[in-house]
């Protein structure tokens, strides 16, 4: 039987990301979004949720984002779910939590305000990094250091 692990996410930015590195040097930031879902019952009433997703980015992929992606700004996500695992050190309990890790990401919208509106200027590629930063970031970004718990290559 064939397996597939695939997410597709487009969600409002809860945070502005911040930029970490591996001991290694690699690149790595955990993004929020904010995914909302409009829907009416039977009885016509209009119901609205969110949920909320952690998404983590790595090598390339996790400095576009932090250096493009802002707060309450769209972006549209393509990864895989992992499973997180760990003792939590209080309780002693196992614990674990869902994640996507992020394979491919394109900021969505139109320019931040303050950008100008000349496609040149002295930021090379200025105006395609931000509307297609694919085309910067590697398809499939370098995979993060294997590790049995959280937090083993991660000084943070």
């Amino acid at each position: 039987m064939a397996n597939v692990n695939k997410v597709i996410l487009i969600g409002n930015v809860t945070r502005d990301p911040e930029v970490k590195f591996t001991p290694k040097g690699s690149a790595v930031t955990d993004v929020g979004l904010a995914i909302n879902r409009k829907y009416t019952l039977d009885t016509g009433e209009k119901r609205e949720e969110t949920i909320f997703v952690d998404v983590e980015l790595w090598g390339r992929l996790a400095e576009i984002a932090g250096e493009y992606a802002k707060k309450g700004h769209p972006l549209y996500v393509e990864g895989r779910l992992r499973m997180d695992t760990w003792d939590d050190k209080t309780s002693g309990q196992k614990r674990s939590r869902m994640k996507v890790v992020g394979e491919n990401i394109q900021l969505l919208g139109g320019r931040p305000s303050g950008s100008s509106s000349g496609g040149g200027g002295d930021n090379e590629g200025g105006g395609h990094t931000e509307h297609h930063p694919q085309r910067h970031a590697p398809a499939r970004p370098a995979a993060p250091p294997a590790a049995t718990e959280p937090g083993d290559d991660i000084p943070f």
